[in-house]
């Protein structure tokens, strides 16, 4: 680990840690639409989160406290940042899923973080985009506004709650481009990335379980706990290795470019609503979301 860490950071601002970046951002797309999915499936989204986030803690205790070296003093007040950043995230998304169909939750979420990302890693890191990037990041937000608009006017699933899932899911964008730019920052605090990575996955598990248990005590009907804990084992896997490598991509390359890269996961959510959920997408929403990715896909050409 420590070797490997020590190498990650040698490629920062390199070609080679560009390329890196780009197939760490793709891997992280089709990831997180997986563990969208996940989350949104048949379950109930706060358990689904819960045995997940219990999943990844137990699955992260060993790297943290043994593996990897302990953090420096100077980080716990970055990870006692991290921990609110991503409460805040989980609890809006969590809100969002239980309203809207994942098709149309999802899609918002995630492009809308990454206009406030670009808006972050120039204040914090000082990246700045070129003409061809900012026409990428238009036809991006083109895509998600315009997603928006279609899903108030022709969604008929769970439309009672369409304008609350809506907002709700523009916030929780807004907590992603948060993480984001926060995560990136907070990894380059400490001299080896797998020990922020680890202590991360740690920490940050301490939050929904105590929710989700809560929420599974009350309910009436509390579905059985194999098949919820063993969403919860895949989901951890899948998150690990999903934010694992959009954060190694920020390390090694620009914050603002990958969390743009990451968006073209609402082509792959749209496959694994149609597919898996059975929610009708229809050629328009799948239009308007390869548009996001497409805008995302100018980001990167105009680097």
């Amino acid at each position: 680990m420590n070797d490997l860490g020590s190498w990650l950071t040698t490629l920062d601002g390199s070609a080679t840690g560009a390329r890196l970046a780009l197939w760490l951002a793709l891997f992280a797309a089709f990831l997180h639409a997986v563990f969208g999915a996940i989350q949104k499936g048949r379950h109930d989204p706060w358990l689904s989160r819960g045995a997940i986030d219990v999943s990844y803690g137990l699955m992260a205790a060993p790297f943290a406290l043994v593996l990897t070296p302990w953090p420096e003093p100077h980080m716990w007040p970055v990870f006692a940042g991290m921990v609110a950043i991503h409460a805040g995230y989980k609890l809006l998304q969590a809100q969002a899923y239980s309203r809207g169909a994942f098709t149309v939750v999802y899609p918002v979420v995630r492009g809308t973080g990454p206009v406030f990302t670009v808006i972050g890693a120039y204040l914090i890191f000082g990246e700045v985009f070129g003409p061809l990037q900012w026409l990428g990041l238009a036809v991006l937000v083109a895509g998600i506004f315009g997603l928006a608009a279609y899903n108030l006017i022709h969604v008929t699933l769970d439309r009672e709650t369409l304008v609350p899932a809506l907002l709700l899911a523009f916030a929780t964008g807004a907590f992603v481009a948060a993480y984001t730019t926060y995560d990136a920052w907070g990894i380059r605090q400490t001299a080896n990335p797998f020990t922020f990575l680890a202590w991360f996955f740690f920490l940050d598990a301490l939050v929904m379980p105590p929710i989700a248990l809560r929420r599974y005590m009350r309910m009436e009907q509390p579905p059985a706990l194999g098949p919820l804990a063993l969403r919860g084992v895949i989901g951890s896997v899948v998150a690990v290795l999903s934010f694992g490598s959009i954060m190694l991509a920020t390390r090694v390359d620009s914050v603002g470019e990958a969390a743009v890269l990451r968006e073209t996961s609402t082509v792959f959510a749209a496959l694994i609503g149609w597919v898996f959920l059975k929610e009708t997408v229809g050629p328009r929403r799948i239009a308007l979301m390869s548009l996001i990715a497409i805008g995302a896909v100018i980001v990167e050409l105009g680097r």
